[in-house]
């Protein structure tokens, strides 16, 4: 009786320690365009990328980090390039379904937005990514409120927030966003505001929103994050690597040095997102 109890409690032990790690921030390019298209993201933020951008690297760097799942995306900066983007998106999760699950592109310049999502819906994807400041919109502008329209309460919508540079994607536009679109299910990049951390947690910690830690824990301190991440609530934090920016172990090696309980890395890993997306770990 003694064994058995012991080797009950050793798995109990193990399954607590063993998390499903899905990265819900990951950019992936075609091969032929890859290594361009990442150095056209470092040269935006003025960083050095941690990889070229391609699938296969992903799935290299995130082995080895021991992710199990990644959200995919792509962002059109010009309307014409969301077609093409959705269906490379589309083609590489239906490759693996198992490892991906893709969010399609929208621009609110393209024609025809609410039958691009319709149609990239129709092919498995199933939200929505925009970058205001590389696309060149304003999140409270006419054509972004028609974006979020077409959204709220049929997608999930992963949205860079944040640019002191800009004034696109700031925590005060995304709060207008949510005030006049409270069905919309945002998730909001790099803790609610990429070099606006303070101002985002103070300004959207208290709406109806999810946050992702992506681009942010190599910027600011553990007591920063700690508090962002309380203020939040760990139910509604998600962890992103941004890949190609960051490596993945080293993303994961930032996240663990916060400290969180077991619970919340838990969820943070993993569990939020499998429950926003009603995926199960597999």
């Amino acid at each position: 009786m003694y064994n058995i109890i012991c080797i009950s409690f050793m798995i109990i032990a193990e399954a607590i320690t063993i998390s499903f790690i899905y990265d819900v921030h990951a950019h992936i390019f075609p091969d032929k365009i890859a290594k361009r298209a990442s150095e056209m993201i470092g040269g935006f933020y003025s960083l050095e990328m941690a990889a070229e951008g391609t699938v296969s690297e992903l799935l290299k760097l995130g082995g080895k980090a021991g992710i199990n799942k990644y959200m995919v995306h792509s962002v059109a900066v010009v309307p014409k390039n969301a077609v093409h983007i959705n269906d490379f998106v589309a083609s590489t999760v239906n490759s693996n379904p198992k490892l991906f699950t893709g969010f399609l592109t929208l621009h609110p310049d393209m024609e025809n937005m609410e039958a691009e999502l319709e149609r990239a819906m129709g092919l498995g994807l199933k939200g929505v990514k925009i970058h205001p400041d590389m696309q060149k919109f304003a999140l409270d502008d006419k054509g972004a409120d028609k974006l979020f329209a077409i959204c709220e309460g049929v997608c999930p919508v992963l949205i860079h927030t944040g640019d002191p540079r800009y004034s696109y994607s700031n925590p005060e536009q995304m709060a207008r966003v949510l005030k006049n679109h409270p069905r919309l299910t945002a998730i909001c990049a790099h803790l609610g505001g990429w070099g606006e951390w303070t101002d985002a947690a103070r300004v959207l910690a208290d709406k109806n929103v999810y946050v992702d830690t992506s681009s942010s824990l190599y910027a600011i301190t553990k007591e920063e994050a700690r508090a962002a991440i309380d203020a939040y609530g760990y139910e509604r934090v998600l962890f992103g690597t941004d890949y190609p920016m960051w490596d993945a172990t080293q993303e994961l090696e930032r996240f663990h040095a916060l400290g969180l309980s077991d619970k919340a890395e838990e969820m943070i890993l993993g569990k939020n997102l499998l429950a926003l997306l009603g995926e199960t770990a597999e």
